[in-house]
C-alpha cells in the first residue's frame, strides 16, 4: 500500500474519531442540560424560603451594619426532575458541597441574594436534595455583613430592627414568587431561647420575623418588579452596663455640684473651681460617648442628658458670679437668700429635666 493511501486512511480515521468525540460531548452536554433547564419550571415558580438565625456575630452602630450567621433554606417543585427511586436505586438524590453543586448539579435553582449585603460574604456549606416527585430542597450556611439604618434616639434604652432584603436574583415576580417558610422561623425562635450564644454582648434577641412583598427597585429599568422577602431581627439593648458606667456617675457628679450652694457667697474662687471641674468632666464624658456613636444628625437620650447637665453646671457658674456681685455691692443678706433658694431649686430643675428627656426620647 502506497504512502499516500496510508495518509488518506489516517486522515479519515482521525476525522471519524473527532466526530465521535464531538458527538459524545454533545450527548453529555444534552444530558447535563436536560435535567435542569436554565429557566424556572413554572410561571411563577413558588419558592418557600426560610432563614434560621444561627448566631449574631456583630452589631456596629457606628457604621450601621450587622453581621450574622444564617442557615438559608429554599423549597420548590420541579416536575422535570421527578424520577423513579427503584430505577435510580435511591429515595433521594443528593448534591453536597461546592464542587457537586457547581460542577455536577445542572438544574435550575433560585439565586437568593441579600440586597443590602456588603461584600461577598462566606458560603460555608451547601446541599441540594431532589425527591422522586420533583420536590427540591436547597440548604446553605453563610455568614453575611448587612447594612441597615438604625434608630438610636432612645440610646441606651433603644430597640433595633435589623433588616435584610432577599430577592431571587434575575427572576421577576411573574417568574419566581418567594413565600415564607414559617417552620424555619419557629425553629429559630426556639433556638434563641435555649442557646444564649445567639445574643451578642449588650443585646438581647426579641424576635425574628419575615414577610413577603415586592421589591421597590428594578435591575433592568423595566416596569416589572421582583418578589422579595424582608427579614427583621429585633434586638433590645441591655442598658444596665451604660447606666452604671455613664449615666449614674454623671448624675452623681452633677449632684456633687450641689455643695457649691453651701459655700460662702463671696468665696468666688472655690465655687468656680468646683463648677469648672464638673464641666470639664462632662466634656470628657461627651468624648467618651461620641466615639461609640454613629455620625447621626439627631440627639439621643444620652446626648440630651449630657447637654442638659452641662447647661445646669454653667447655670451654677453664673449664679456664683451674681452672688459675688451682690456681695461686692454690700447685699450679702440678699445673696444668702438667693443661695438658699438655689439649694432646692437646683436638684428640682435638674431631675425634672432628666425625667422630661426620658419621656420625650423613650
Amino acid at each position: 500500500m502506497s504512502f499516500g493511501i496510508k495518509m488518506r486512511l489516517a486522515r479519515v480515521g482521525f476525522l471519524l474519531g473527532l466526530l465521535s468525540i464531538m458527538g459524545s460531548l454533545g450527548l453529555n452536554a444534552q444530558r447535563a442540560v436536560e435535567p435542569g433547564m436554565p429557566n424556572p419550571p413554572g410561571s411563577p415558580t413558588e419558592v418557600k424560603v426560610g432563614v434560621f438565625l444561627a448566631d449574631i456575630i456583630d452589631v456596629d452602630e457606628l457604621n450601621e451594619t450587622f453581621e450574622v450567621e444564617l442557615i438559608l433554606t429554599a423549597e420548590w417543585m420541579d416536575p422535570r426532575l421527578a424520577f423513579d427511586p427503584e430505577e435510580e436505586g435511591t429515595p433521594v438524590k443528593l448534591f453536597q458541597g461546592s464542587f457537586q453543586f457547581n460542577e455536577i448539579y445542572a438544574a435550575w435553582w433560585p439565586q437568593l441574594l441579600f440586597v443590602n449585603q456588603i461584600g461577598t460574604g462566606d458560603l460555608n456549606s451547601v446541599k441540594i436534595s431532589i425527591y422522586p416527585n420533583g420536590r427540591v430542597r436547597y440548604l446553605d450556611q453563610r455568614s453575611v455583613l448587612l447594612e441597615t439604618p438604625m434608630e438610636l434616639r432612645a440610646f441606651p434604652f433603644d430597640r433595633q430592627r435589623l433588616v435584610a432584603k432577599i430577592v431571587s436574583f434575575g427572576d421577576y415576580a411573574d417568574e419566581v414568587r418567594l413565600v415564607v417558610d414559617e417552620r424555619v422561623l419557629g425553629a429559630s425562635e426556639e433556638y434563641a431561647e435555649t442557646e444564649t450564644r445567639v445574643n451578642i454582648a449588650q443585646w438581647k434577641l426579641s424576635s425574628v420575623e419575615m414577610e413577603e412583598g415586592l421589591a421597590n427597585f428594578r435591575y433592568y429599568g423595566g416596569n416589572q418588579h421582583f418578589s422579595d422577602l424582608t427579614l427583621t431581627i429585633e434586638l433590645e439593648r441591655k442598658s444596665g452596663n451604660l447606666i452604671w458606667k455613664v449615666i449614674l456617675p454623671l448624675i452623681i457628679l452633677v449632684l456633687l455640684m450641689w455643695a457649691v450652694f453651701w459655700m460662702e457667697e463671696d468665696n468666688l474662687s472655690d465655687r468656680l473651681n468646683v463648677a469648672f471641674i464638673g464641666i470639664l468632666t462632662i466634656v470628657a464624658y461627651q468624648f467618651l460617648i461620641d466615639g461609640a456613636m454613629p455620625r447621626i444628625d439627631y440627639f439621643t437620650f444620652t446626648d440630651a442628658v449630657l447637654l442638659y447637665s452641662f447647661l445646669v453646671m454653667c447655670l451654677a457658674i453664673f449664679q456664683s458670679l451674681w452672688l459675688y456681685s451682690l456681695c461686692k455691692k454690700g447685699k450679702k443678706e440678699t445673696a444668702e437668700k438667693v443661695d438658699l433658694v438655689f439649694r432646692w431649686f437646683f436638684p428640682v430643675i435638674y431631675f425634672a429635666g432628666v425625667v422630661a428627656s426620658y419621656y420625650y426620647y423613650i
